[in-house]
């Protein structure tokens, strides 16, 4: 076997590797690339709020089996209510770079690029990515909701970066 190491191995000499990624093979600087990667997981952060809740479903689940009197219905119930509260129980990952945003949930991964919205709208616990230059009621179905974890300022910042009011999206609500 020969000492040269073949293109499509990955090789753990990091000295030959920083070397070899600053400068590329085609002349061209590489950009420094900003990701910014979390986890949020709601149930987790909070025991009391994840306690109460929980004794909540499990109450009206107790409930809906009063008042049906039928095994069927308490687990339908039972699924449909947790499952309602999903993003609460279960983590969600957030991805940021300079391409988009990428969501991934316990049963889907979403991913938009920054080009898709024209508006942000940070609050206390999370910051809504908005397709609209003005505050609209649709923004709830045609935005995207991002959590913090423990991290706004760097969220709020990294976003700010990325989405500005553009030239060409003035006017196209009717306004300026």
């Amino acid at each position: 076997m020969s000492s040269e190491k073949k293109p499509e191995q990955i090789s753990l000499d990091l000295s030959s590797d920083i070397s070899s990624s600053s400068t590329p093979d085609d002349g061209n600087t590489l950009e420094k690339s900003h990701v910014l990667e979390w986890v949020s997981h709601p149930a987790k952060r909070n025991m009391k709020i994840t306690v109460v809740v929980t004794v909540f479903l499990l109450v009206l689940v107790v409930i809906v089996y009063a008042l049906t009197q039928s095994v069927f219905f308490t687990v339908l119930a039972f699924v449909i209510l947790y499952a309602s509260l999903a993003a609460f129980y279960f983590p969600t990952r957030y991805r940021l770079d300079d391409e988009g945003v990428e969501i991934k949930t316990t049963t889907q991964t979403l991913r938009k690029r920054w080009s898709q919205y024209r508006s942000f709208y940070p609050d206390k616990n999370g910051v809504l990515l908005s397709p609209f230059v003005r505050p609209t009621r649709l923004e709830n179905f045609r935005g995207v909701y991002i959590r913090f974890g423990n991290n706004r300022e760097d969220v709020t910042s990294f976003i700010s970066q990325r989405i500005t009011k553009r030239p060409l999206d003035e006017g196209k609500d009717g306004t300026k």
